[in-house]
């Protein structure tokens, strides 16, 4: 199970959390995790954002921009969007936990 975060507001009660879906819609949308520090106006947003893609996919940005806008403590926050944005990315680097019937690659030169 991904981690998730669980959020209350006036708005409705919401699990927040990525999958290999939702990152990959977040980068084919434009996001660099890796432009953090250059553009922290655009990506921290950003990154708050995609957490709905997954289960709440229907709600507008401008929602979310103000749920943001009224969070506490987003420092903390934003190290755990982090840690919940790099889950799905370990996991497709994870090595298979079982050799039988895996596929094999090698190098020719």
């Amino acid at each position: 199970m991904s981690k998730q975060l669980h959020l209350s507001d006036k708005t409705g009660e919401y699990t927040l959390e990525f999958s290999r879906r939702s990152i990959e819609q977040m980068e084919r949308g434009g996001f660099v995790a890796a432009h953090i520090v250059e553009k922290p106006m655009t990506v921290l947003p950003t990154l708050f954002a995609g957490t709905f893609l997954k289960n709440h996919r229907k709600v507008k940005r401008e929602v979310i921009d103000d749920i943001f806008s009224r969070l506490k403590n987003k420092q903390e926050l934003i190290s755990r969007l982090a840690e919940m944005y790099n889950e799905p990315i370990e996991a497709l680097l994870d090595e298979p936990e079982e050799d039988e019937g895996n596929a094999t690659w090698e190098a020719s030169w």
